[in-house]
């Protein structure tokens, strides 16, 4: 269990640091000045009130009731009361953010913010007033009238956060990031995820471990935005429920959605062909830390607390099925690499390990329109890569019935591998007529190492790796067996992935890279 306090990622430093010493004169990318009624707002801040018409979109400076305070009363019928509050000295690119509903409420990270340069904007938002024209109009007029930043940051809390979802999923281009607490949806936001995934918006979620949303919401819209490879963390603090909103300190909020600043970079590999994308991958392995300031403990997850890498999936002329290469941030001496036949889930920990060595992970194509992996075509993406400067012995690897294909593709290139690991594997495959458990003589005769990862209890293993084991050391081969009593076919990655990394790691070197 990790009690260490919250500590700002790098990321958030440097874009910190860039703000703070901002020189204070004006720029000639300065925001136009705004004209609607002016106040205060906390900290002596600048505020300026309008009042849209709903149908004409028309916005006119509003003086605002002094009752009000900081906060903001409903609108009159057919109207809509919108607000911008300035900072003293605007950032580089003048960002903003957006709040979805109830204004001035835990304005923390807001105030936070406006320090840093960002101008603050609202627009009515309630149970009946819901983004529609308005928020377009009122965009509109920040972004082009007044030159903010074409991509606002967006902060919703409640149903704020499936306000902000809903004007993001619907104009994905146009969005920052997300920050969203303890949030709401609707089923329209779910259908329109994939797009904000596509468009690589980063999302945060501060959510209370009891509160009733979190199952049904939060959990559900971070496993759908990291399965289509999008950048999703997650803080939940433990004992919390839908309220208090925020942090007391909203410096881990605020860095994060500084950090977005930072125009995300990342080189295109010189081996993708036809079309291609790229999405993200990341672990979901938790963090459980000590806040000192909120006297919380906090569970955090996701790309803004671990290594997050690129994952390209692209086509080749004349194959069938798209191949997906992960990519590490910085390939190791030889450019080792593992060949499967899988999806590389979440909880691969094995595979999360070897990119943090430096090793590519690579899927190998499956076509829609065969009943398995074709062996030209995994022939076609070994020539491919090992043309761009791959290891010419990859590690073959797969889980379950993924592992006879990886298992028939390392027989059919015996001398191309370095390593077999699988876990629970049913050897078994399609791309080849023989079938691996009848044909490991030619990895024995290479002297190809296996490795096995597998439950006592699953219903395969007396069949397919005790069988196996049996076999290949009657060839004369090396083949290692880990086993973890009681547990079944559900068995998908070891507790602890180093022993498996080891040797993984042990049978790839100089012999290897030619």
């Amino acid at each position: 269990m990790d009690l260490l306090p919250y500590r700002i990622p790098r990321a958030g430093l440097c874009v910190f640091a860039v703000c703070l010493l901002m020189p204070a004169a004006a720029s000639a990318d300065d925001p136009k000045p705004f004209d609607g009624a002016k106040s205060t707002w906390h900290d002596d801040f600048t505020r300026y009130d309008y009042l849209m018409d709903e149908e004409t979109l028309d916005l006119k400076p509003f003086d605002r009731p002094q009752d009000e305070r900081f906060g903001i009363k409903d609108p009159p019928k057919g109207k809509r009361r919108c607000v911008v509050i300035a900072p003293k000295h605007p950032a580089p690119g003048n960002p903003w953010s957006w709040r979805g509903c109830y204004w001035d409420h835990q304005p923390q990270t807001e105030v936070e913010l406006l320090r840093r340069g960002f101008h603050i904007a609202y627009v009515s938002a309630n149970a009946t007033l819901r983004p529609d024209k308005t928020w377009d109009a009122w965009y509109r007029f920040l972004t082009e009238t007044h030159g903010l930043s074409p991509k606002p940051a967006f902060i919703g809390m409640s149903r704020g956060g499936e306000y902000g979802y809903t004007w993001a999923t619907a104009n994905p281009t146009k969005v920052l990031c997300i920050y969203a607490d303890n949030p709401g949806t609707n089923p329209e936001v779910l259908r329109r995820l994939v797009d904000l995934a596509a468009a690589d918006v980063p999302i945060l979620h501060v959510c209370g471990s009891i509160d009733p949303l979190l199952g049904r919401v939060s959990n559900t819209l971070e496993t759908f935005y990291q399965q289509h490879g999008g950048r999703i963390s997650v803080m939940i603090k433990e004992g919390a429920g839908h309220h208090p909103h925020s942090l007391r300190d909203p410096s881990p909020i605020a860095d994060f959605i500084v950090a977005q600043l930072q125009p995300a970079t990342a080189t295109r590999p010189p081996y993708l062909g036809g079309r291609s994308s790229r999405s993200s991958f990341f672990g979901r392995a938790n963090d459980f830390r000590l806040f000192p300031k909120e006297g919380l403990y906090v569970t955090c997850r996701g790309p803004w607390f671990t290594s997050s890498f690129d994952r390209y999936s692209f086509s080749v002329p004349n194959v069938e099925g798209s191949i997906t290469v992960i990519v590490p941030k910085t390939a190791a001496s030889g450019t080792p690499w593992v060949f499967r036949a899988d999806f590389v889930d979440r909880d691969a920990v094995v595979d999360l390990s070897l990119l943090e060595h430096g090793f590519h992970i690579v899927t190998g194509p499956v076509p829609y329109n065969a009943d398995g992996p074709s062996l030209k075509s995994w022939n076609t993406v070994y020539d491919l890569l090992i043309s761009h400067g791959f290891s010419k012995q990859p590690v073959l690897a797969g889980k379950g019935g993924a592992a006879g294909e990886a298992y028939a593709w390392a027989i059919a290139n015996p001398t191309k591998v370095s390593c077999i690991y699988t876990e629970n594997p049913l050897l078994r495959c399609t791309m080849t007529m023989a079938q691996p458990l009848e044909n490991l003589a030619p990895l024995a005769k290479a002297g190809v190492p296996l490795l096995h990862l597998c439950g006592g209890a699953d219903l395969l293993f007396a069949s397919q790796t005790q069988e196996a084991e049996k076999r290949y050391k009657e060839l004369g081969g090396s083949m290692t067996v880990l086993v973890r009593d009681g547990e079944g076919h559900e068995l998908l990655s070891p507790r602890e992935p180093k022993p498996v990394v080891d040797w993984i790691r042990g049978r790839v070197g100089p012999k290897d890279v030619r």
